[in-house]
């Protein structure tokens, strides 16, 4: 009988900000570069850039300066101004996975609270997928909400969202 693994909670985040759903979405989707964690990077030489394919199957990915791609995940669910869902190729090393074996998943909801305002939420899920190491991944998610991503990306809305 295969031996039972401990099940990590998930990791939930959130921040409201000042601007709609859609606009929440677009700063998200079309301005990662705006908002994306300056020491979460995957490629080797320096990121020129980061982009979503906005499509169920499409990438997430980023680029270096010569033009070498890594793929962060791929698109799970893409309903522009609600929730997007996000498979998550890291491993217990903080390395790149090539596919989505191993790979957990980021859910991210945008919730209207009243006129202007947006909740948005960010949830790593699914962390037993990463398998041994998982744990170390789960204690760095771990800390006060809204962490380092969801601040950046507050800053950003509140920069820019209406452009």
């Amino acid at each position: 009988m295969p031996e039972q693994t401990q099940t990590l909670p998930d990791v939930r985040k959130s921040v409201t900000v000042a601007a709609t759903p859609d606009e929440c979405f677009k700063v998200f989707t079309e301005r990662p570069a705006d908002w994306w964690p300056p020491s979460h990077i995957l490629v080797r030489k320096e990121r020129a850039g980061l982009a979503f394919e906005g499509e169920v199957g499409g990438r997430y990915y980023e680029w270096d300066v010569e033009g070498n791609e890594i793929a962060w995940g791929r698109v799970l669910e893409w309903e522009p101004g609600r929730r997007v869902v996000l498979t998550w190729r890291i491993d217990p090393n903080w390395q790149s996975l090539p596919t989505d074996d191993g790979a957990s998943q980021i859910e991210v909801d945008f919730e209207a609270v009243d006129a202007g305002h947006t909740r948005v939420s960010l949830a790593h899920v699914k962390l037993d997928q990463h398998g041994p190491g998982a744990e170390r991944i789960f204690k760095a998610l771990d800390g006060p909400s809204p962490g380092e991503t969801l601040e950046l990306f507050a800053r950003a809305v509140a920069n820019g969202s209406g452009s």
